[in-house]
Formats: C-alpha cells, sequence, structure tokens
C-alpha cells in the first residue's frame, strides 16, 4: 500500500509540475506531496534565465499550484547582474511564477551588493519585487535601511519607501564630482 501511495504521489506531483521543474524523489506524508530537492528553471519576458532550488517542497494535494520551499536557493537576474537569495523558508506559485519570502533572508548581487529582508514577493517573470518589511543594503561605499522596497525592470529601477536612512563613503561623493 505504502509503495501504491507513493508511486501515486510521484505521478501526481510530476503531473502538476511544468517540464522545467525537476525533483529527486517525492513521498506522502500527513496528506501532503513532500519533494526532495526540487529545481526550476526557465526564462523571463526578457530573455533572462533564472533557476530556483529548494531542499524540500511541500505541496497539499487540495492546493497544488502552491508549494512550500524550505532552504531555498535563487538565482534572479537584474540586468547585466545576477542576485543570489539565501533563504529558509518561501511559497512558489507556480501558477503565477512567483515566490513570497516569508521569513528572513539574504541576497547577494554579482557586484558585491549585499541586502537583508525580513519578506517579500518575487515575481520571477515580470523581474519584479517587493517588500513591505524593513530592509538593510551594504555596498562598499555605503549601505541604505528602509522601512520598505520595491525593484522593477529586473533591478533597473528601485524605489525605498517609509523612514529611509543612507550613509554614502565621503570618497564615493567626491569622485563622482570629478
Amino acid at each position: 500500500a505504502l509503495i501504491s501511495l507513493t508511486f501515486i504521489a510521484v505521478s501526481l506531483a510530476r503531473t502538476w509540475l511544468p517540464d522545467e521543474v525537476s525533483l529527486e524523489s517525492a513521498t506522502v506524508e500527513n496528506g501532503k506531496i513532500v519533494m526532495e530537492k526540487p529545481a526550476l528553471a526557465g526564462r523571463n519576458n526578457k530573455g533572462f534565465d533564472y533557476s530556483m532550488n529548494a531542499e524540500r517542497a511541500l505541496q497539499d494535494i487540495a492546493s497544488p499550484n502552491l508549494m512550500t520551499l524550505e532552504k531555498v536557493l535563487a538565482a534572479v537576474p537584474m540586468n547585466d547582474i545576477v542576485a543570489q537569495v539565501v533563504a529558509q523558508e518561501g511559497i512558489f506559485d507556480r501558477a503565477t511564477n512567483r515566490l513570497k519570502m516569508t521569513a528572513p533572508f539574504d541576497i547577494n548581487l554579482s557586484n558585491g551588493i549585499q541586502a537583508k529582508f525580513q519578506s517579500a514577493d518575487v515575481d520571477l517573470k515580470a523581474g519584479t519585487m517587493d517588500s513591505k518589511t524593513p530592509v538593510a543594503i551594504k555596498t562598499q561605499e555605503g549601505s541604505i535601511n528602509a522601512d520598505s522596497l520595491h525593484i522593477a525592470d529586473n533591478g533597473k529601477t528601485i524605489t525605498f519607501s517609509g523612514q529611509v536612512r543612507a550613509r554614502i563613503a565621503a570618497s564615493t561623493i567626491q569622485n563622482a564630482g570629478k
């Protein structure tokens, strides 16, 4: 019976997952399909590649489009740089290609910028991200702390809101005037 249930779970998981999603194995636990090492890869509407991997994905059979992801690692394009997202947990909606980060997480950009978030909503296809909770961003030249943030157009536009505090190295300001 357990083998049959596992076979059904794997068959259902593979049916509900798009072609660009892969997984190592699937089992049923407490009415949920538990997938080990799920991975997603694709291309956004601007032609940039993105990917997302997780240690585990939990999918309620009643809500097959929603997957709770544990230990998430994602690569999200932002123009000519890549944002590496490292999080303990997120909820992926495969119908909309959106990732809701429900716990604190970090983003490290390939250009050296580091950001810490409490939560956020990421639209992988549109290349946008919204965080309505405090954010802290550090670069070699300074830092920005804000109550919320909106990123659009794959990182071309970043809008900070609420109480925004910036620290900029004097040498950066002096070099900009030359």
